[in-house]
């Protein structure tokens, strides 16, 4: 929850308030982590592949093309 949105509980206990408030400050820095690592994630499997990407060898002319005239 944004401190915009945890304002909204002015209506609520002060015993709710504070148990909600502990609950987010405790949530909060693990919810960024796993927010950045999953990008980060991402990045270095497709690093991984492209990397692998680069060891295979060129394709050679299709025997399709053959007799295809182009003009």
């Amino acid at each position: 929850m944004s401190y915009t949105q945890l304002q909204q509980l002015a209506g609520q206990t002060s015993k709710i308030q504070q148990e909600i408030l502990r609950i987010n400050t405790a949530a909060r820095p693990l919810a960024l982590q796993v927010a950045l690592l999953v990008p980060l994630l991402a990045a270095v499997l497709g690093i991984v592949d492209a990397l692998g990407m680069r060891r295979l060898p060129d394709p050679g002319p299709s025997e399709a093309s053959e007799g295809a005239v182009f003009g």
